[in-house]
């Protein structure tokens, strides 16, 4: 029986039964081993899971309210920082209309008028103190600075918050020498009116390096009508609404005009429309309107709603059947007409001799007035000719100072 138990033992040895057994354990640890991992991967995919829930999470856009807190802290820091004598503004910027949804505000426009010292230069103390002031609100509310491009005696910048941008600051200095407009002169005047400004901010910048008392006519509903007649305003120029009326060929009519056939109503509510979209218009002069301003009938329906808002009327006659002078007249509105247009032929030495024929004018008639438009060769001229003018013995005076 021992043999037989020992053979039995001889026929199943130790060996194998060590094997399995350390199979097995092998097999365990792997097992345990997958398990960690699968359990380290889960966790750490929540976790990031968790992180991007928090962090990743695109930022919200600010909210009108927000927007609008912040403007009024940097428009109380520019009017502190200049002890109250600097001229701050604000013009909202919508959003576009998106179907169903209420209209946004997309970012507020501050304009800040740089005071004047006593002896008419720009207050270089004040304008630093008015930065400092402003970069210690946008400090506060990390917001990002943008520069933006501008003419001599005018800084733009915008700010940006969570990459939205929720201001664009306009920091202008006025025109350092006063118009002679605002002085009684017996001299001859010469009114000089530069139709077109609304589209082309580079246009616009450009005739502000002409410092010198010109009227500048800005058309309405373009991109920025409201930015560069508020602009203007504060540099020193008078500003007109430029008033597109229908023409007799129609090929350069504006999508929103006043044309023959319109009831009164619809005259009042498109005219006040684009009022709003030209800030401090004192005066209006007709854009294209060779059809218009020979409609007697559309021109007593306008004339009564200059007159309600102490406007005035400058025909720029571009056709000679106009009544638009006489219409505002029988209205009570002060109005005048054009004498020379500058640039119809778009070369300097024709801009040249058509200055030469205004300022005849003017001294001839006592006042004239010419229009031209904001192009390369009409600055130009302007640049060269503008400094001899009171040699010419001609005073060179604002729209306003030559209508009767």
């Amino acid at each position: 029986m021992n043999r037989g138990s020992k053979g039995f033992r001889q026929n199943f040895p130790r060996e194998p039964r060590l094997r399995f057994s350390s199979r097995l354990l092998t097999s365990l640890a792997a097992s345990t081993v997958k398990v960690k991992s699968a359990t380290f991967v889960f966790f750490f995919l929540l976790g990031l899971a968790l992180i991007c829930a928090t962090g990743c999470r695109k930022p919200l856009p600010p909210t009108s309210s927000q927007i609008r807190a912040i403007t009024h802290e940097l428009v109380l820091a520019a009017r502190n920082a200049s002890g109250g004598r600097a001229e701050v503004g604000t013009r909202p910027e919508f959003a576009a209309r998106q179907p169903g949804k209420a209209q946004s505000l997309a970012a507020d426009h501050i304009y800040i008028t740089v005071p004047l010292t006593g002896s008419g230069l720009p207050d270089k103390a004040a304008h630093d103190a008015i930065e400092k002031k402003l970069t210690r609100v946008a400090e506060i509310h990390h917001l990002q600075r943008i520069a933006r491009s501008a003419s001599p005696g005018m800084e733009r910048f915008d700010y940006l918050l969570r990459g939205q941008r929720t201001q664009s600051i306009h920091l202008i200095v006025p025109l350092a020498v006063a118009p002679a407009a605002h002085s009684a002169s017996p001299r001859p005047r010469l009114a000089i009116v530069i139709d077109d400004l609304g589209n082309d901010r580079a246009q616009a910048d450009a005739l502000f390096r002409v410092s010198y008392p010109l009227t500048l006519s800005v058309l309405p509903h373009l991109l920025n009508s409201g930015e560069i007649a508020e602009e203007a305003h504060r540099r020193g120029y008078q500003v007109l609404l430029h008033l597109p009326m229908a023409s007799t060929g129609g090929e350069n009519d504006e999508p929103i005009e006043l044309h023959s056939g319109m009831d009164s109503s619809a005259v009042g509510q498109t005219f006040a429309a684009m009022l709003e979209t030209v800030p401090y218009a004192v005066g209006v002069n007709n854009h294209e309107g060779s059809r218009g301003t020979s409609d007697a009938i559309l021109m007593s329906e306008l004339m009564p709603l200059l007159r309600q808002r102490k406007l005035f009327f400058v025909d720029s006659r571009t056709t000679a059947a106009t009544v638009a002078e006489t219409a505002a007249h029988v209205a009570g509105v002060p109005a005048t007409s054009r004498n020379v247009f500058l640039d119809d032929e778009q070369s300097v030495a024709a801009i040249q001799k058509q200055f030469a024929l205004a300022v005849r004018d003017a001294r001839e008639k006592g006042s004239a007035l010419a229009i031209g438009h904001p192009r390369s060769e009409t600055l130009r001229v302007l640049s060269e000719m503008l400094p001899q003018i009171e040699r010419q013995g001609v005073t060179l005076v604002f729209a306003s100072d030559v209508v009767r």
